[in-house]
């Protein structure tokens, strides 16, 4: 994974960097290993390769038909040749961006958990199918971090672990405890997602219109995910309302902190 670490050039490796060099030169921006940098360049290196994964993902996925590249080519794009932020209000968008590329990356975590444990079983076509949207949201909020500059949460190794254990462990409880996990993490995600349309609608819903649109998408996506969870019997799995709001407290947390770490 990528976001181990930013010192590492993630499944790519260093000939895949030499390969979208041309790519990343053509595009205003030189491609380079975090190992070659200078200590106070790594974190420039490393957002470059995070850059240079995002054209591998839209080249090889069809990216220009699926996401239109334009997202890539707008005024807010930042790289080596000059920075235009058409005014935006950057903390704001830094936090949203950061809290909701850390909120989709443990979803995937939480998916692959509960895919370990129940894959292989009835329910199983329905959590994949639930994932592959996640990788999706992640994806695309990968773009959005090279996009608007954003750093990343340093707390991702432990959202690693932790959305794992969650999935993996609300598993074992059997089909239910996996849906109860699901509707609580997905409410949670949700109700926040509303938030962040306010927040951006009361700023100026012209100036952030992609992003809005984005959010929007997601936002339903994720209502589609609850449903779901509730549809296979998520409030029948053992002390429910106990685990949900369990869940939804350290969603809560997460997103407190993911926020502003």
């Amino acid at each position: 994974m990528l976001y181990n670490g930013w010192e590492r050039e993630g499944d790519f490796g260093l000939s895949f960097v030499a390969r979208v060099g041309a790519v990343g030169q053509a595009d205003g921006c030189n491609v380079i290993s975090p190992r070659q940098a200078p200590v106070g360049g790594r974190m420039a290196a490393g957002l470059q390769l995070l850059r240079a994964e995002c054209w591998r993902s839209l080249c090889r996925e069809g990216g220009r038909r699926r996401w239109h590249l334009s997202s890539l080519h707008s005024p807010y794009r930042c790289c080596s040749t000059g920075t235009t932020y058409e005014n935006i209000n950057k903390p704001v968008v830094d936090r949203i961006i950061r809290v909701d590329h850390a909120g989709e990356y443990g979803a995937n975590r939480i998916y692959a958990g509960q895919m370990a444990v129940l894959g292989r079983t009835s329910v199983g076509p329905v959590i994949r199918k639930m994932w592959d949207q996640e990788k999706d949201h992640l994806k695309k909020f990968n773009e959005l971090m090279i996009l608007y500059r954003v750093r990343p949460t340093i707390l991702l190794p432990f959202w690693n672990i932790a959305g794992y254990m969650l999935g993996a462990g609300t598993a074992l409880l059997g089909r239910k405890g996996a849906m109860a996990c699901t509707v609580a993490v997905e409410e949670s995600i949700s109700h926040h997602y509303n938030n962040q349309i306010r927040t951006l609608v009361e700023e100026d819903p012209e100036k952030y219109k992609e992003l809005l649109e984005v959010i929007k998408k997601f936002r339903d996506e994720e209502m589609e995910h609850h449903d779901i969870g509730l549809d296979h019997d998520a409030e029948l799995a053992p002390a429910y309302s106990i685990l949900k709001n369990a869940i939804q407290m350290g969603c809560k947390a997460a997103i407190f902190l993911s926020e502003r770490i």
